[in-house]
Formats: structure tokens, C-alpha cells, sequence
């Protein structure tokens, strides 16, 4: 479980701007193996390779928005246990970037232009969410995870079939997803109202459109 230190509002700042720059400028470490290394790699032609490489950078935007909400999130939480839940939520996500951001490169591709843009959004969303109180907060966890875990499951279906290097990442991550939305709930997670849960979706559908393009 990750260490929570009582922090100043300009030490939570600095944090934030911290894993904003390691997100978007540097090389996020994973701490867990990436699940596609043992995988052999399979000859794609180019129009699967490049589709591929499409939902792999779906899915590399979605945990750098991932990142930008629990930071946010954290930032505001109240209390040491919820702000606990999502710094550890946090770190598991940036395996993920890292494994996607991995899987990029391996696919000849790149992260989106726009990284910043989805960052920057998904930061003052999560703190928006924060600020509701700790029960919206760990509601907007589940909401997120369970819209993340649909469209994950897209994916493994959408995947080229010989491609069991990309699909190795996506079922650990799809897992990871189920994993914190359940422990969210547990956690005293509130629904979050259905407009509000509606608006997050189309939100989500714009960002994979532009996404898979670049």
C-alpha cells in the first residue's frame, strides 16, 4: 500500500506538477514486468499494424488521463484513506502507461500530439471531482474504471488475432480496471447521477476518435 505523507497544499502542488512532467516529458517506470514481454512478436501487415497501433495509443491517452484524474483527485481528497486508495490506483496505472507507451514503440507508433490537452482536462475533472467529497470522489473511480473496463474488452476483440503481445497488456489492465472499481466501491464509492455518467462516456468517445488518429 503506498506510504501517504501529510502534505502542504504547495507540497501537493509540487507533486502534481511532478507526475505531470514525468507523464507527458519523461518515461514513466513500470514496477510490474510487462505482460506482453515473453510474447513473441507476430508479423502484422501494414493495415493491422497501424490499427494496432490505434488502440494502443486509445489506450496509452486513457492512462495518462488516468494518471491526470487520481492526481487531481488526490490532490483534494480529505481523507488519508481515499487519498491513499487513489495514489496506489495511481502507480498501477502508470504500469500501464508504461506497457502501452512500450508497445508503441514496438508497433513503429507514437503517443498523441494532444497528451497535454487530455492531461490538463482530466486533472481539473478529478479535482472537480475531489472536491465534492470523498464518497463522489471514489464514485467518479468506479464510474471511470467501469467505462475503461467496456472499452478495453472493445479492444481485445478489436485486435488483430495474431496479435498476442498487445492483447497479453490489455487482459492484465482490463483486470487492474475491475480490480479498483470494486475496491472503490468497498471503499464507500457513491453512484454517481446517470447525466453525469452519460456526459464521461461521450467525453470518452471523443478522445478515442482523436486518438486513434494521433
Amino acid at each position: 500500500m503506498t506510504t501517504v505523507r501529510h502534505l502542504s497544499p504547495l507540497d501537493r502542488l509540487l507533486d502534481s506538477t511532478q507526475n505531470a512532467l514525468i507523464t507527458l516529458l519523461g518515461s514513466p517506470r513500470a514496477q510490474r514486468l510487462n505482460p506482453g514481454l515473453d510474447t513473441p512478436e507476430a508479423a502484422l501487415d501494414t493495415h493491422e499494424r497501424q490499427h494496432a497501433a490505434g488502440l494502443m495509443r486509445i489506450n496509452h491517452v486513457g492512462e495518462v488521463c488516468a494518471q491526470a484524474l487520481y492526481i487531481g483527485q488526490a490532490a483534494v481528497a480529505r481523507d488519508p484513506a481515499t487519498r491513499a486508495h487513489l495514489l496506489h490506483a495511481a502507480q498501477e496505472e502508470t504500469d500501464h502507461l508504461a506497457w502501452c507507451a512500450d508497445r508503441l514503440h514496438e508497433l513503429g507508433s507514437r503517443p498523441s500530439v494532444f497528451n497535454p490537452l487530455w492531461y490538463a482536462g482530466s486533472f481539473a475533472i478529478g479535482a472537480a471531482a475531489g472536491l465534492r467529497g470523498d464518497g463522489w470522489n471514489l464514485g467518479f473511480v468506479v464510474e471511470t474504471e467501469r467505462q475503461v473496463e467496456a472499452h478495453l474488452q472493445e479492444h481485445l476483440h478489436s485486435l488483430p488475432l495474431t496479435d498476442a503481445r498487445s492483447r497479453a497488456i490489455l487482459s492484465v489492465m482490463k483486470d487492474d480496471e475491475v480490480r479498483h472499481a470494486d475496491n472503490a466501491m468497498a471503499a464507500g464509492a457513491r453512484r454517481l447521477p446517470r447525466p453525469v455518467a452519460m456526459l464521461m462516456a461521450g467525453a470518452s468517445n471523443v478522445m478515442k476518435t482523436v486518438a486513434y488518429r494521433g
